[in-house]
């Protein structure tokens, strides 16, 4: 269940995202490859077979499948236990654990106009996903009574250790919240969520509008021929003539270390360093203030000063489980 939880946008490609979006989902059912598990060695996704409109059909049955397996856990009038809580909170959600894992790995490496469209669609249905597991009272009252019991139920190492976890885990997410507060975390994470799906959104255009390219092959001075006809390369790919340098997601560009010219290193390293502040559709500087507002007002709502303190809280706590 821990295990579910994950970009091109410059003008030219406007039309090519209208008419993504466009797009029907087909219905999910046995033809699509999240359908059943992988056949392949330590069940690999068979990328072979899958298509970029099986992610989203697989993506919210696999929601749908788990909240329904997570509300019969919840609604069993047994006194809670571990054989009926965590072990099948444990195999829950085996869908949507897959089909995730598949899309955020191509989406991190290889994504495109009609995935991003699906990225954005989902982040604020996972978000809310989310919150309707670890923000259900019901399955947190049964996790409680067994975590209170877990030094006393006869349960061996690894059996504690998982409750142990999976209590700070709901904790931490606000599920000793009060039922207003909740719903306040809830608006919180969905806003949240949308903003962190525009500002890589707008991140990835920033990268690609900030390339440098010239014609000049005495601009790129003290490249190997390799890396020349890298650039060049780069350059055809992006229908540019001459030679392009795009930028790399790091605080510094590797390529500045081998070119000789100064003017050029001048110029890719402003293009890197204000790549997006330049007041136009890719500046992320009011996204990165909202997105400080929100997890300010989400920490002081979970009893912490501020975001980093939350979140170290739950990063010690895991490591103090593990070493105790």
């Amino acid at each position: 269940m821990r295990r579910a939880l994950l970009l091109l946008a410059v003008c030219t490609m406007l039309d090519t995202f209208a008419a993504a979006a466009e797009r029907p989902n087909p219905a999910f059912g046995p033809s699509n490859p999240f359908y059943a598990e992988s056949s392949l060695p330590f069940h690999a996704p068979p990328f072979d077979k899958i298509k970029d409109t099986d992610y989203q059909p697989a993506i919210e049955a696999g929601m749908a499948q788990q909240l329904a397996e997570v509300r019969t856990i919840a609604a069993n009038p047994a006194a809670p236990t571990f054989e009926n809580t965590f072990v099948p909170l444990e195999k829950s959600g085996r869908l949507v654990d897959r089909a995730l894992q598949a899309f955020a790995g191509v989406t991190g490496a290889n994504t495109n106009p009609y995935l991003q469209e699906v990225k954005t669609a989902l982040a604020p249905k996972l978000a809310a996903h989310q919150d309707a597991i670890f923000l259900n009272a019901k399955l947190f009252a049964r996790i409680s009574a067994i975590y209170a019991k877990r030094d006393t139920s006869g349960l061996d190492p690894e059996q504690k250790r998982l409750i142990e976890v999976t209590y700070d885990q709901f904790v931490h997410a606000g599920a000793d919240l009060s039922p207003a507060d909740k719903e306040r975390l809830k608006k919180m994470n969905e806003e949240g969520s949308t903003l962190s799906d525009t500002f890589s959104k707008k991140l990835l255009a920033a990268n690609t509008a900030g390339a440098y390219t010239t014609n000049s092959p005495d601009a790129l001075a003290g490249l190997s021929e390799a890396q020349l006809a890298a650039a060049a390369e780069a350059g055809q790919g992006r229908h540019v003539q001459g030679y392009l340098v795009p930028l790399q997601n790091t605080t510094q560009q590797p390529l500045l270390g081998s070119i000789r010219t100064r003017t050029t290193r001048n110029t890719i390293f402003d293009n890197a360093w204000n790549r997006t502040e330049h007041g136009d559709a890719n500046d992320t500087r009011a996204i990165v203030s909202r997105l400080a507002q929100l997890r300010a007002q989400r920490a002081s709502l979970l009893g912490f000063p501020n975001h980093a303190a939350w979140q170290l809280r739950w990063r010690r706590r895991r490591k103090t489980r593990s070493t105790s």
